[in-house]
């Protein structure tokens, strides 16, 4: 009775901001040139450098320049130390995640940023109660985000649960209508964290969401569930966290002896069932399910198929351009402003400018006082809802992400350079290995060695030297924690240019096309059939080999 009521209490907290997503539908340009103008007013209080006021969107457009993050990097730390702030609203925390050139960055997340938010998230999790009743029971998983080990220091206050993107009294609603609380983010390690949260999902038969970004994230709790059966049947039976009560040691472990008996039964039934043995009741999941994502999110699917299925809009670290709604994904226009520019000649436009089939790149100016911000990913207009266009997402638009690690050209370069300087090998491509469903994706370095006189590198070390690489990028770490990407592996070949053409010829480009990509997706089959010294070091012991 307790989650019914508190079900229905959130969705009425929803209800204005849902309202207003479906009633101002057909103002787009109304609603985003008076969000410019208040983000304006706030600006004009801030110390800036040089330049008139800004009016109005035409001449927001011709003087402010468009920007990534290293054009903003040196003031948000100077913002962190005490400095001038970018924008009047007080800062609530700084959410780390990676860059292209940035290893780590820190986005800005104030009271105005975070409303923004919410006004994307609650018509979201309206249209969600309203399109699938079964949410009205039970409880729910809205998915924390862990940052990498090496970086835990930065945890404090700092990790993504979806619900604390609500505003005030929905977020107190949403957290008494959680499986998981929030504190699995604060073990001690990213597999203490994945076995503490199933813990306190296995204890409830009654879940009824699973909402995470990644669908290799969920496949991989499901294999953890099996990897870790006995123990986890453990710490139901009772309530005690046993070798990781020191890691965990802020939790309470969930204590629930029918849940370890109906555990227990579920291990031993065929492994496609473990889904709908464990939570009959499931009404929903929720992940990524376009692009690099999709055969992945099949998979997903068929582990549950109790339950109904919903692909996730787009979200980053720096703000949100897309929910799902009545069956589509339209811009979240009452959060930030937005431009997009035109992939097909570069023109910058304003979301009333868009036409139907359109490819674009999104660009956001949020109440954290990022301006013109690049997003870098690649979008199609799929239609309108009123006059608000509809997404398809179709990619980064730069370098590769096969399952949330964000791999830019510019990371993979480093890598490659400082590896190759190392070891007095070429440097060629860093080769993202996609499995496309069919085991883990991985990454295998790709070197040349030419004329070189000397001996070609010890294996081991080759492999762990990239691997090392790239783990000091924040989503590639992370992936890793928490085993959605096997570890990297290397393979030295006497002509690496000619290795990279038969890949890119394997994959449909035209010889004469080809030009060398510091990072490159490859599907596994073409990578086998092109080039067949690889199969070695991907069915290896895990570690680079080394192939003359």
């Amino acid at each position: 009775m307790l989650n019914r009521l508190t079900h229905q209490a959130l969705r009425l907290a929803c209800w204005q901001s849902d309202r207003r997503f479906a009633g101002q539908c057909h103002d787009l340009e109304r609603v985003q040139r008076e969000k410019l103008q208040r983000l304006l007013r706030l600006l004009r209080r801030v110390p800036r450098a040089g330049g008139p006021a800004i009016a109005s969107w035409e001449a927001f457009r011709e003087q402010v320049p468009l920007s990534r993050y290293s054009d903003w990097r040196d003031r948000i730390d100077g913002q962190r130390s005490g400095g001038p702030q970018l924008t009047t609203s007080p800062v609530v925390r700084y959410q780390p995640t990676s860059g292209s050139s940035e290893r780590l960055k820190l986005i800005p997340y104030t009271q105005d940023f975070l409303a923004e938010l919410d006004a994307a998230i609650a018509p979201w999790a309206a249209n969600l109660y309203r399109q699938h009743p079964g949410l009205r029971r039970g409880v729910q998983y809205w998915s924390v985000s862990w940052l990498p080990e090496s970086q835990r220091h930065l945890l404090d206050g700092n990790f993504n649960d979806d619900s604390e993107l609500l505003g005030g009294v929905k977020r107190l609603l949403a957290a008494y209508s959680q499986a998981v609380p929030a504190g699995v983010a604060m073990a001690g390690a990213a597999e203490d964290s994945m076995f503490a949260t199933l813990a306190y999902l296995l204890a409830r038969p009654d879940v009824s969401m699973l909402s995470v970004w990644s669908p290799t994230f969920m496949l991989q709790m499901l294999e953890a569930i099996e990897a870790h059966g006995e123990e986890l049947v453990e710490v139901l039976d009772s309530g005690y966290w046993g070798l990781r009560a020191a890691s965990l040691r802020n939790l309470t472990a969930p204590r629930a002896p029918a849940r370890a008996l109906t555990l227990a039964a579920a291990l031993a039934a065929p492994p496609a069932e473990l889904g709908q043995r464990l939570w009959p009741e499931l009404a929903l999941v929720s992940s990524w399910d376009t692009a690099d994502a999709a055969p992945w999110a099949a998979q997903l699917r068929m582990r549950f198929p109790q339950a109904a299925f919903e692909g996730k809009g787009l979200w980053a670290t720096e703000g949100v351009v897309t929910i799902p709604y009545d069956n589509r994904y339209p811009l979240a226009y009452q959060s930030h402003v937005y431009e997009f520019e035109r992939l097909a000649d570069g023109v910058v436009l304003a979301p009333w400018e868009l036409k139907e089939g359109d490819e674009v790149s999104p660009i956001i100016t949020a109440g954290n006082g990022l301006l013109r911000y690049r997003l870098d990913d690649s979008l199609a207009v799929t239609g309108f809802f009123g006059a608000v266009p509809c997404f398809q997402f179709q990619g980064r638009r730069f370098g590769v992400d096969l399952v949330g690690e964000k791999m830019s050209p510019e990371a993979a370069r480093q890598v490659l350079a400082e590896v190759a300087l190392d070891h007095d090998i070429e440097p060629v491509s860093l080769i993202a290995v996609d499995a496309a469903g069919a085991g883990r994706s991985r990454y295998l370095a790709l070197f040349g060695h030419g004329l070189s006189e000397r001996p070609a590198p010890a294996a081991q070390v080759l492999a762990d030297a990239v691997e090392r690489g790239l783990c000091k990028h924040f989503h590639y770490e992370l992936a890793r924690n928490l085993n959605q990407l096997e570890p990297a592996v290397a393979l030295v070949v006497p002509d690496g240019w000619a290795c990279y053409q038969s890949l890119a010829v394997g994959g449909g480009m035209i010889a004469g096309n080809i030009k060398p990509e510091p990072v490159r997706r490859v599907p596994l089959a073409v990578l086998m059939e092109a080039l067949p010294q690889a199969l070695p070091v991907l069915q290896g012991s895990g570690r680079g080999t080394v192939r003359g």
